[in-house]
């Protein structure tokens, strides 16, 4: 049996592991790194035109603006489109931050169900529409597209906006066209992401020239000029430390995710309690199990690591709390467990975890 290396975490097989991808490209870090401390050029230069440009391409719309996480990139977009008192159906199964940024735009977020696979279920939508609904936000959870088909035909029956929780999907695609070019695309640059930085970043993808310029407006003070407050903007730029470190790894997105769908595959192939995940650039791979915090626990012993995403769903949360009943959401959040998921994860590690999985049921 192979003596897998320790982790700092403690985890001979960890979760997630950052430091195996940072020494396979340190040279280009190092070198971006330099070139920004060398210029002196740290807030909105030219390395997040560049990433904005080379992003916008990517995704396939005709802009993209860096700011400062994937939850400002989410309500940026929602104080853009002016929707203070209005009602945001949003999914019940996600991280926190797609609920509070709902909440700190002024919006109230109105939870929807989801489907086994963790997705928004569509089915269950129009019940949720008023007419005081001013968008919809799905969540491409785990790394999988929602059915943008169907959510862009109740978009245009309803005349209401999809803004889309890209965070976990970058380069995630549903009939050939990338998320983030359906409505208006936030992205979440966290390290872990599949694209990452090395701290906090996001970035929100539109081919709306109008809708741009009141985002950069709001992403810096509400500045057309130095100094002149034209609106309450905020603080929430994309550094340009973190944009030339992102200019490094795009080019390596379209490998990992390939790794992570060929990992994923063999996940899928040992064992027989993963969720239908399909189209998906696997961000997370998550599994469901009866006896999740034995399973958590067990494997955690045996050094290997993982993570429950999400513990809790959103109408849950102490902070977004309802009085509502979604049990599609509540049984995930109950038996889900995500299982080590990178590019740099090997298939003798994957076969690993799987042997230990299958061995206590």
């Amino acid at each position: 049996m192979r003596l897998y290396r320790k982790h700092s975490a403690g985890f001979t097989i960890p979760v997630f592991d950052l430091s195996r991808q940072n020494k396979i490209i340190w040279n280009e870090i190092e070198t971006a790194i330099h070139s920004v401390i060398n210029s002196s050029d740290f807030i909105l230069g030219k390395n997040v035109e560049k990433f904005e440009k080379e992003f916008a391409h990517y995704i396939g719309t005709k802009y993209a603006i860096g700011v400062s996480s994937g939850t400002d990139a989410l309500f940026l977009s929602l104080k853009a489109l002016g929707i203070e008192g209005k009602e945001i159906i949003t999914p019940a199964l996600s991280a926190s931050a797609t609920g509070l940024s709902i909440l700190h735009a002024g919006a109230k977020p109105v939870f929807v169900d989801v489907k086994n696979n963790g997705l928004i279920d569509e089915d269950k939508i129009r019940e949720k529409i008023t007419k005081n609904t001013a968008a919809i936000l799905p969540v491409h959870l785990y790394g999988q597209p929602c059915n943008m088909k169907r959510l862009m035909e109740i978009s245009n029956e309803n005349s209401i906006e999809i803004i889309e929780d890209c965070c976990q999907a970058h380069g995630a695609e549903f009939s050939g066209k990338k998320v983030g070019s359906f409505g208006i695309g936030c992205f979440s640059f966290y390290p872990t992401k599949n694209l990452g930085c090395f701290g906090d970043g996001g970035i929100i993808t539109t081919s709306d020239s109008k809708l741009v310029e009141k985002l950069k407006l709001l992403r810096n003070y509400g500045w057309k000029q130095k100094y002149i407050s034209d609106i309450a903007g905020y603080n929430m730029r994309l550094d340009e430390l973190q944009a030339a470190i992102l200019l490094a790894k795009i080019k390596y997105l379209d490998k990992w995710n390939k790794k992570r769908k060929s990992l994923a595959k063999l996940y899928d192939s040992m064992l027989d309690c993963g969720i239908s995940i399909r189209d998906s650039v696997y961000h997370l791979y998550p599994i469901q199990h009866k006896k999740r915090d034995k399973l958590k626990s067990y494997l955690e012993k045996s050094s290997v690591g993982t993570n429950i995403h999400y513990p809790v769903p959103l109408h849950r949360q102490n902070a977004l709390k309802t009085s509502q009943v979604l049990p599609a959401a509540e049984k995930l959040c109950n038996s889900i467990l995500s299982l080590p998921m990178f590019p740099e994860l090997t298939e003798e590690e994957v076969g690993h975890v799987c042997d230990l999985i299958n061995k206590l049921r």
